[in-house]
């Protein structure tokens, strides 16, 4: 059975939009190609909350996003998403305006979901919040996802 990998909104974000003239962001954007090149290696897994916020700006850009995501079964947003999502951003702590972070985190790990993929490196991907996400996830009974970059999950191509 593949790794199942929930795919936060900076992945489509990142795979689909012009190349940045931001070095560091140009780098990012050809890491998180590589990994899209990869994917059938995984089961790829979004939410309704990432469909949403895909959809969202230019709609020129929106259909693009929206289209890589064709066909990648959507996680349900269910209320025990949610109130872990509420933990998360009270506990860790969290500010308000990350709300939405901490429901993709929610969700992935209510579902059980191995890798949660994301470019999001201020409230998601984020060292000195890792661990407290992890040690809240496991106290309420949930095995958090490995919270990592397309750069951490790209295989060494070396078979090991």
């Amino acid at each position: 059975m593949k790794p199942i990998v929930y795919l936060e909104t900076t992945i489509p974000s990142y795979l689909t939009a012009w190349q940045s003239r931001d070095v560091v962001r140009a780098g990012e954007q050809q890491v998180t190609r590589d990994w899209w090149e990869r994917r059938t290696q995984f089961e790829l897994r979004v939410s309704s909350l990432v469909i949403l916020e895909c959809g969202a700006g230019n709609s020129d850009a929106a259909a693009f996003r929206l289209a890589v995501l064709d066909g990648v079964l959507v996680l349900a947003q269910t209320l025990e998403a949610e109130t872990l999502a509420d933990i998360l951003l009270r506990e860790v702590p969290l500010p308000a305006k990350a709300a939405a972070d901490a429901l993709h985190i929610a969700i992935a790990a209510v579902h059980g979901v191995a890798f949660l993929l994301t470019w999001n490196c201020t409230h998601i991907a984020n060292a000195t919040l890792r661990p407290r996400i992890e040690s809240i996830c496991r106290q309420l009974g949930y095995e958090p996802p490995v919270i990592c970059t397309p750069l951490e999950l790209l295989e060494s191509g070396d078979g090991s």
